[in-house]
């Protein structure tokens, strides 16, 4: 990487923590849009309070830099915060970085625009996006604003890794509560992403891949996908969760999760195919493939046992990472 230096939001939150120090280890020089949680300045880190909802805040943010690499956004259900904060805040984000002349716009998305599948192995242009959250359709709706500037969205599934607060906690509810067997056999593909490589295509993305051919949308996400069953055992071997055996229809498996008291969406999460080929990430310098399922698990397997395992209810479900 060069000295390039990137205006960051989102700098503390989930992949937002693994970019910034990959960054400034690369001697990236990063400026951080700070709200809400805080971000330690430091060598190469320069951190600047804003909030996206706030347009005087926002003024001159972009002034300097050669990239935004845009990370924050609001996941919930509050339809109002969702439109403020990824919709209009992504705006005048966009908007603060044409004035200022920046050449490069990098956005985190979520393949969760697309909807509930099921999707097999389907690229960038093969799937009209057909969101079902709040979260996801205003996530949708900022993409917009960044494609017509030319810049790049990544959209990746599930995301996992330290720090996730949504993909691996939804598993292990959902596990928990399936009791009778996995769905249809665990046969569902998914497409997951260990938060290091997202970071690492992120980074790429904002600093050395081409400009002319880092703008659109691209898949963020393994070059291969794993089957809902070997997921469940991955994650029994290196995270200590229940090992569910066994085979049931989808929609007992959808009954038995709510009599559970679990939110019947976590089956559309993960027992049905959401396989995203990632093919477009590689040809322009993201690294899409990233390590195993297997190794990915294992480098964050205390991370998960130390701040997820002792609090069953700490599981609750959530929309996929880029979520």
């Amino acid at each position: 990487m060069n000295r390039s230096r990137i205006l960051v939001t989102g700098g503390s939150g989930f992949v937002g923590s693994a970019v910034v120090p990959l960054l400034r280890s690369a001697g990236v020089q990063v400026r951080v849009l700070a709200h809400q949680r805080s971000v330690a300045p430091g060598p190469h880190v320069e951190v600047v309070d804003g909030d996206l909802t706030d347009p005087a805040t926002l003024r001159g943010i972009c002034r300097d830099v050669d990239g935004v690499l845009h990370l924050a956004s609001y996941i919930g259900k509050d339809e109002e915060r969702c439109a403020a904060v990824n919709v209009d805040g992504t705006r005048r984000l966009v908007e603060e970085a044409g004035r200022a002349g920046v050449g490069r716009f990098v956005q985190l998305s979520t393949a969760a625009v697309y909807g509930n599948g099921p999707f097999r192995k389907v690229s960038e242009d093969a799937v009209e996006p057909r969101p079902v959250s709040p979260t996801s359709r205003s996530r949708l709706s900022a993409e917009r604003f960044v494609l017509g500037a030319g810049g790049a969205v990544l959209r990746p599934y599930l995301v996992y890794g330290s720090g996730d607060r949504w993909v691996m906690p939804a598993l292990l509810r959902m596990l928990r509560a399936l009791r009778s067997g996995l769905p249809e056999r665990g046969a569902a593909m998914l497409s997951l992403t260990e938060v290091g490589s997202l970071a690492r295509s992120l980074a790429r993305m904002a600093v050395t891949a081409p400009p002319q051919r880092a703008s659109g949308v691209f898949h963020a996400c393994a070059s291969e996908p794993v089957s809902l069953r070997e997921l469940v055992v991955a994650t029994h071997r290196h995270l200590g969760f229940p090992l569910v055996g066994g085979d049931q229809p989808f929609e007992r498996a959808r009954e038995e999760l709510v009599a559970a008291g679990c939110d019947s969406h976590l089956l559309d999460l993960f027992g049905v195919d959401h396989w995203f080929d990632a093919t477009r990430l590689g040809t322009v310098g993201g690294c899409a493939s990233g390590s195993g399922l297997s190794a990915g698990l294992a480098a964050h397997a205390a991370w998960y046992r130390e701040e997820l395992l002792p609090d069953p209810s700490s599981a609750h479900s959530g929309e996929p990472a880029g979520t």
